[in-house]
């Protein structure tokens, strides 16, 4: 059965390949991202399935206002997939207070207000879907440069844990799923805050057609975690067993 589903950070990278596989397959799609010109240019290549809305997620009424324009133009919402965000290029030891609040409003705002807003209708329901992604790097700090992106995600993969936990325990029918990428392939190097290096340049990068499949398995699975490369999950037991230097 078809279902409607709305994406955020979808002009490019991995929520435009993500929403292209969907509609190919017959679902129905809300586009969501700041940069109008490019939307539209994933709209047009989704076709008629796909509602382009323009919106800055980071901000909460402008989210409450994506979720009236889904429910008006297709009737209800099946799967929120929280995918907007920004990396940052600075050593922890130099961050800023600016640096902090705009990982924080970017990665972590923008995902805590797609969870609360799409709720209610979720609730009304008794059945919806929320996916965040979230990045290695928010199992594995092991990017010192990506300090505050990295921290941020982890604040990410928290609260996914404890909606679940919360809202669950009175709506089973209700999941929250957290997907994990390595390096993909994107523009998000190059997007950083204060710039960074190019993410296609690194040799154990993934392409967004790596990645998009994996997240469209997790609509149909609705598995609560998952890694886009299968080495992953080793990757992370591997950091947690080992002695950390110093201690």
């Amino acid at each position: 059965m078809s279902k409607t589903i709305v994406i955020t950070g979808a002009s490019a990278g991995i929520g435009a390949a993500t929403a292209e596989l969907l509609t190919r397959r017959g679902d129905r799609v809300v586009l969501v991202a700041r940069r109008e010109a490019e939307l539209q240019r994933v709209a047009a290549r989704c076709g008629p399935l796909a509602l382009p809305v323009v919106a800055d997620v980071t901000v909460r009424n402008e989210v409450q206002r994506v979720v009236r324009a889904a429910l008006e133009h297709f009737g209800a919402i099946d799967v929120w997939i929280n995918n907007a965000g920004r990396g940052i290029t600075r050593m922890p030891t130099e961050l800023t207070d600016q640096d902090v609040d705009d990982m924080v409003r970017v990665n972590v705002k923008s995902v805590l207000y797609g969870m609360q807003e799409v709720l209610p209708h979720f609730k009304e329901r008794g059945s919806g879907h929320i996916i965040n992604i979230s990045s290695m790097l928010g199992r594995v700090p092991m990017a010192p440069m990506r300090s505050a992106y990295s921290a941020a995600k982890h604040m990410v993969n928290s609260l996914t844990a404890n909606f679940r936990t919360e809202v669950r325990a009175t709506h089973p029918g209700i999941q929250f799923s957290l997907v994990s990428p390595g390096v993909v392939q994107t523009d998000f190097g190059k997007n950083a805050l204060h710039g960074g290096p190019d993410s296609r340049s690194f040799p154990v990068s993934q392409t967004v057609d790596e990645v998009a499949p994996i997240v469209v398995a997790v609509i149909d699975s609705r598995a609560g975690d998952v890694y886009t490369r299968p080495e992953g999950r080793q990757m992370v037991l591997d950091y947690f067993a080992k002695d950390v230097p110093g201690s």
